[in-house]
């Protein structure tokens, strides 16, 4: 008898037909959105799930759902996730790492690019049609070559936009991070340690590329914003709540920064209204994974996490360890 599983959002055709190959499969493809009532109430009827990182497994959901097992996030971040109580239930929890290192990274540097070179707002300003002559000053911006970039998490995603950074921009690269890199890894990016105080005062741009936890929320609030440049840029490709976005806005509006550029959000899809007033934010809606090929993947590896927990007890990239 085949497992129940259930697919939390719209999918690509080939995974879903070959997770329909293994599982009795719910899927969503009409992309109904669930209240977390509903959404309890429909992973409840299910050993399995695939989720996106908007679909909560929590303490107060594992309660309801006796009958789960494994849950498989196609995101790399898992802030949806009560991994500890899911470890308490017996429910298996995995992610999608490594295969959207490079495309993020690009877009982590691109959002950078836009960003200092003010690419959406003169496009805003092109549009509404008040381009009517050349200034040499007109959306004058910062430069990114030879700048030095402060990265905020060297995991993977940031080790990638250093090397972008270093060997395609000629930047230099100063980073902060839980633990220091090892002295290859750092050769490699061209990156130096430094404190969190000293990246702020010190980068012309700062990334940010850090988990989301309870210990890193609001990592850059009103105290952090102040001791930036005040030419610096904020780029923010980790997680909403990294941010204290009511902060940066204000931040924004004042010019204590010069400019920032957000693909992610604190309470997400929504987004908070004083940044939408402000003319010196780039803003995407989490889309820095989202390349075809690389979303195709992060798919696939999701099913596939599904796929070997139940057949071979264990998930490919756990998180947490069970028994099966």
């Amino acid at each position: 008898m085949k497992h129940k599983i259930i697919i939390a959002r719209p999918i690509f055709e080939d995974t879903l037909m070959r997770l329909r190959e293994h599982f009795e499969v719910t899927d969503n493809q009409a992309d109904v959105a669930w209240t977390k009532a509903t959404w309890t109430q429909a992973l409840s009827q299910h050993t399995g799930a695939l989720t996106t990182g908007s679909d909560p497994v929590d303490a107060e959901v594992l309660k309801a759902c006796p009958h789960l097992k494994a849950v498989a996030n196609m995101a790399v971040g898992y802030n949806n996730f009560d991994v500890s109580a899911m470890t308490s239930h017996g429910v298996q929890a995995s992610n999608t790492p490594d295969v959207l290192t490079e495309t993020t990274a690009d877009f982590g540097f691109a959002l950078l690019m836009a960003t200092a070179r003010r690419i959406t707002e003169s496009e805003h300003y092109l549009r509404r049609g008040e381009w009517t002559q050349w200034r040499y000053d007109m959306f004058a911006g910062a430069e990114v070559h030879g700048s030095t970039i402060g990265i905020l998490g060297m995991g993977r995603i940031g080790q990638g936009i250093a090397r972008r950074a270093a060997h395609g921009f000629g930047m230099k690269v100063i980073y902060h991070n839980r633990s220091r890199l090892s002295a290859e890894a750092e050769s490699e990016c061209k990156a130096t340690y430094v404190s969190k105080e000293e990246l702020l005062t010190t980068a012309d741009h700062v990334m940010l590329v850090v988990p989301y936890s309870a210990a890193s929320h609001h990592t850059i609030g009103a105290a952090e914003l102040a001791q930036m440049k005040p030419t610096a840029t904020l780029i923010n490709i980790a997680r909403g709540g990294i941010v204290d976005d009511a902060a940066l806005a204000a931040a924004l509006r004042d010019k204590r920064i010069a400019a920032a550029g957000l693909d992610v959000f604190e309470g997400e899809p929504k987004v908070h209204p004083d940044l939408l007033t402000v003319p010196n934010v780039v803003l995407t809606p989490h889309i820095a994974s989202a390349s075809i090929p690389t979303r195709m993947a992060m798919a696939n590896l999701a099913a596939d996490n599904l796929i070997s927990f139940f057949t071979q007890g264990k998930s490919i990239t756990p998180l947490n360890t069970v028994a099966a």
